[in-house]
């Protein structure tokens, strides 16, 4: 760093033309902390996704996240993430951040890099890691007025993950060492398979055998007459399909229940230990944590607490780990990237009301149809999972080594 001329008048720039930032609105928390930085919301949602999974393998770790934007809609008081913007590219501002977060490990996404900002954290001595590095973020204007800069500062990162070949060789043009830059692929969130009782699929999968089969899960009760209505026109192209209902809140159930009977829904009740017969044509699974079960034998999921205003949509990572097409709302805010990323691929598909929740459920009743889109979904889910993966892999380690050195 001392040797780079840009990167000295850059930091002199930003000495004089820099003032703090505001005051953090909440302590550091005990234990180990990792600042991450998203570059935007797609990278902010996968981020919250990391920060689950690396709480559930170590006790006490928490994410700081930091975002140009406003906070992820996911976000809750339970979540393993903090939130604040990121401060502003000056030393003041620089300074007074880290001196109040004391990071262990700083994971930068993307690309849309801070000189002043990586370079505090280096001095500080924070292990830096750019991951899913973009060609879109890391060209930088202001760049061609320091143009030794971008060697200097991508030198400071120990690992640098890139999304594309494309951006390795970008990273390595501006002067990135060889030996710091994997291509690894696009860090999306991982889907991971959800637990069951093997036993109760067997015997499930041998009553239901042959029969079309499609879920409609977490669903509203304000929901409950489009699903119904669906399954009407399905069962009348297909008389034996079958439909799974899973309530969100499993307050409906009863009422769910009561709205079957009335209507003359043949229905097996879960909690009550009924088995489907050849007859039946709803099953009302209605004990909570079955979900595992329920995806693997569905083939179509739809997801519910998407079709009400009000509501949010639900985690079409589920069904996608298990191998089950998708058809979802569209109130799913605080999915939307995910949805997004998977109807892309052609494995979700939208419906906005029992018109088109029929139409979707018949065309994919048809097993080489479903068998398509769910294929897509494992392979957006399998992907995402094996960057997930490494990722975790390496910040763990590195928060392992770093213990062993106090």
């Amino acid at each position: 760093m001392s040797r780079s001329l840009s990167l000295a008048a850059y930091l002199a720039y930003a000495r004089r033309a820099g003032r703090p930032g505001d005051v953090p609105d909440q302590p550091r928390p005990q234990g180990p902390l990792i600042w991450a930085h998203a570059v935007d919301a797609a990278r902010a949602d996968t981020l919250v996704h990391l920060a689950e999974r690396l709480a559930s393998q170590r006790r006490g770790l928490r994410l700081l996240l930091t975002t140009s934007g406003a906070a992820p809609a996911r976000l809750s008081t339970s979540s393993p993430v903090l939130w604040q913007p990121v401060p502003e590219d000056n030393l003041p501002a620089a300074e007074a951040f880290l001196a109040h977060w004391r990071p262990d490990i700083c994971v930068w996404t993307g690309g849309d890099l801070r000189p002043a900002l990586l370079i505090c954290a280096s001095r500080q001595r924070i292990p830096l890691y750019l991951v899913d590095a973009d060609e879109t973020y890391l060209e930088r204007a202001s760049w061609r007025w320091f143009p030794d800069m971008p060697r200097a500062v991508l030198g400071l990162f120990t690992e640098i993950l890139t999304r594309t070949e494309t951006a390795a060789r970008l990273v390595r043009r501006f002067g990135a060492p060889e030996r710091i830059v994997s291509v690894t692929g696009p860090f999306q969130e991982g889907a991971m398979t959800l637990p069951y009782n093997s036993s109760e699929r067997e015997e499930m999968a041998g009553l239901l055998r042959s029969r079309p089969i499609w879920l409609a899960s977490q669903i509203q009760r304000a929901e409950l007459e489009t699903v119904l209505e669906a399954h009407r026109e399905v069962s009348r192209l297909a008389h034996r399909s079958l439909l799974i209902i899973v309530p969100d809140l499993n307050d409906d159930r009863n009422e769910i229940r009561a709205i079957l009977n009335l209507q003359g829904w043949r229905t097996s009740v879960w909690s009550e230990g009924e088995l489907p017969s050849e007859t039946t044509q709803v099953i009302l699974a209605d004990t909570p944590g079955e979900m595992g079960l329920w995806y693997r034998l569905a083939p179509v999921t739809f997801m519910g607490s998407s079709l009400v205003s009000g509501q949010h949509g639900r985690d079409p990572n589920e069904p996608a780990a298990h191998g089950s097409a998708i058809l979802y709302g569209p109130n799913v805010g605080r999915y939307l990237n995910r949805y997004s990323r998977y109807a892309e691929a052609g494995a979700a598909r939208i419906v906005r009301d029992s018109q088109t929740l029929t139409a979707a459920v018949q065309r994919l009743i048809a097993p080489d149809q479903a068998a398509v889109m769910a294929h897509a979904a494992w392979d957006v889910a399998s992907k995402g999972a094996a960057v997930t993966d490494r990722i975790q892999d390496m910040l763990l380690d590195r928060l392992d080594r770093l213990e062993a050195e106090k």
